[in-house]
C-alpha cells in the first residue's frame, strides 16, 4: 500500500493577522485592565491605539537596539511596578513581541519579582506563527493557569478557534497564496438590486453570522433589509437568523448580543432563528445549513453579513445570494464561491470598538436613502 501523499498548504503572500494582536484583543475580551507590551514601542501600534476606545490600556517596556540584544527584564519590572502604581488594575495581561521573545525573556521572572496581588495573564507570543489564532490560543491558556477561565469554556473556545483557522483557509484569507484587496460591488448597485427584489415580492432569508463586536454595523444591515421591505409596502416573505445567543461565550461577548438583541426588538425587529453565539461563528454556518434544508426551501435570495464565508452554500443553490464583509481580500473567494454580490464595509471593525448599540453601516444608509428616494 502506497502512503497516502501529504497536502502542502500555500505560502501565504499576503499580509496575515498578528499573533500578538490577537492576544491583545483576547485579552481586553478576558475583561483585562491594563496590558504590557515588551517590546519595541511600534510594535502592534494600530491596535494598540484602537483598543484604547474599548478602555484596555496598552503600555510598552520601549526596548531598543540595546534591549534587543542584552534583554528588558529591568524594564518589564519597573513598568509593572508603575501600572500598579498608575491604575490600580483589578486585572494585568504582559505580552510578548518577536524582540523579547526571541531573545528569550522570561516574562514570569518579573511577575515573582513585583508579585502583583491581582491576577496577571502572561502571554509568551511573537507573530511568527502562521496562524493568528495561535495568540488566542496561548492567552486562553495563561488565562486558565491563572484561574480567570474555566476548563470548559477553554475547551470550547479551542474547538472554535481550531475551526475558525479551518474556515480561513478553505475560503477566507488563507485560501491562496495572494488575494487581491477589491471594494467588492458598489453599494448603491446591490442596493437597488435588494430593492428590486423586495418589489417583486422575492421571499428572502437574512443572516447575521458576525464576529464579536462586529455585529453592531453588520446587524445595521440586516435591520436595513427589513425596514426597506416595511417600508416599500412589500409582499415578501423575510426569515432572520443571527448569531445572536446571549448564553455562550465570555461575559463580554454575551454583553455584546444582549445590547444587539435589545436594539433589534426596539426597532421591531423578529429574530426568527439564533444560530449560535456571537463567538461561534465558524461552525453557525452548519446550523444554517440544517435549517435551509429542513424549513427554509423555496427562497429566493439571502443577505449575509459578518462571515459569510462560513456559511456553506449546500443549500442555498438557486438563491441569489448577497453578502457584506469587512474584508478587501475576501471578495475574491466569495465570488468564487458563488456569491452574486459582495460589499465591502470598509473599516467596519475600528468603528465598532467602544460602542454599545447598533450603529448605521454604509450600505444599510445607502440602502435607506435610495428606499426614500423610490417613495418620493
Amino acid at each position: 500500500m502506497s502512503p497516502v501523499p501529504l497536502t502542502k498548504e500555500p505560502t501565504i503572500l499576503h499580509p496575515r493577522p498578528s499573533s500578538i494582536v490577537a492576544a491583545l484583543y483576547t485579552l481586553r475580551d478576558l475583561d483585562v485592565d491594563v496590558v504590557i507590551l515588551h517590546g519595541p514601542p511600534g510594535c502592534s501600534f494600530k491596535h494598540a491605539r484602537l483598543l484604547e476606545e474599548d478602555g484596555l490600556r496598552v503600555v510598552t517596556t520601549a526596548l531598543d537596539e540595546s534591549g534587543f540584544v542584552f534583554g528588558g527584564h529591568e524594564q518589564l519590572v519597573d513598568l509593572l511596578r508603575r501600572v500598579i502604581e498608575m491604575f490600580n488594575p483589578k486585572r494585568i495581561g504582559i505580552v510578548g513581541t518577536c524582540a523579547s521573545m526571541i531573545i528569550g525573556e522570561e516574562l514570569h521572572d518579573a511577575v515573582l519579582e513585583v508579585n502583583p496581588d491581582v491576577p496577571v495573564i502572561e502571554v509568551e507570543v511573537h507573530a511568527g506563527y502562521p496562524n493568528n489564532t495561535k495568540g488566542v490560543i496561548i492567552t486562553l491558556e495563561s488565562a486558565l493557569a491563572a484561574g480567570i477561565l474555566s476548563e470548559e469554556e477553554f475547551q470550547r473556545q479551542k474547538i472554535l478557534l481550531k475551526e475558525a483557522t479551518e474556515v480561513e483557509k478553505r475560503h477566507g484569507a488563507a485560501s491562496k497564496a495572494y488575494l487581491e484587496p477589491s471594494r467588492g460591488d458598489t453599494k448603491y448597485t446591490v442596493a437597488k438590486r435588494i430593492i428590486q427584489l423586495l418589489k417583486e415580492g422575492k421571499k428572502g432569508i437574512t443572516i447575521l453570522n458576525a464576529k464579536k463586536e462586529t455585529g453592531y454595523m453588520f446587524a445595521d444591515i440586516n435591520v436595513a433589509v427589513n425596514q426597506a421591505a416595511r417600508e416599500l409596502g412589500s409582499t415578501s416573505e423575510i426569515i432572520n437568523m443571527a448569531n445572536l445567543d446571549e448564553n455562550l461565550g465570555l461575559d463580554r461577548v454575551r454583553d455584546h448580543a444582549r445590547n444587539i438583541n435589545r436594539d433589534l426588538k426596539e426597532m421591531g425587529i423578529e429574530i426568527h432563528e439564533v444560530i449560535g453565539g456571537l463567538d461561534e461563528y465558524p461552525i453557525a454556518g452548519e446550523t444554517v445549513n440544517r435549517l435551509l434544508a429542513g424549513k427554509y426551501q423555496g427562497f429566493d435570495f439571502a443577505v449575509i453579513t459578518g462571515v459569510p464565508h462560513a456559511i456553506p452554500m449546500d443549500n442555498m443553490q438557486g438563491m441569489e445570494v448577497i453578502s457584506v464583509t469587512n474584508g478587501p481580500r475576501q471578495v475574491v473567494p466569495l465570488k468564487e464561491m458563488g456569491h452574486e454580490h459582495v460589499v465591502v464595509e470598509i473599516d467596519l471593525h475600528p468603528k465598532t470598538l467602544g460602542v454599545s448599540t447598533i450603529i448605521e453601516s454604509e450600505f444599510g444608509a445607502t440602502l435607506r436613502q435610495l428606499v426614500r428616494e423610490e417613495k418620493e
